[in-house]
C-alpha cells in the first residue's frame, strides 16, 4: 500500500497492491487495515483513492470514523 501525507493529520491511500500469488488471501485488506488503525491511533483521518481502499470503506462501515 502506498499513501501520501496531505497536510498534517490526512493521508491518501493511492495504491494497494499485492503479488497474484497472494490474491484471496486478505493481504490487501490487512494493509488498509493497518492503515486505518494507524489513523485512529494518531488521530489522523484517510483519504482513500485507490479503489480497493474505497470499496473497503464503503463495505465496513467500522472503519468509516476515520475517513477525511
Amino acid at each position: 500500500m502506498t499513501f501520501t501525507w496531505a497536510g498534517n493529520d490526512k493521508f491518501i491511500i493511492d495504491h494497494t497492491e499485492v503479488d497474484d500469488k497472494f490474491e484471496g488471501k486478505g493481504y490487501a485488506k490487512q494493509l488498509v487495515m493497518a492503515g486505518v488503525e494507524y489513523a485512529r491511533d494518531n488521530a489522523s483521518k484517510i483519504i482513500p483513492l485507490c479503489p480497493y481502499a474505497k470499496a473497503r470503506f464503503e463495505k465496513d462501515d467500522s472503519i468509516r470514523d476515520v475517513l477525511a
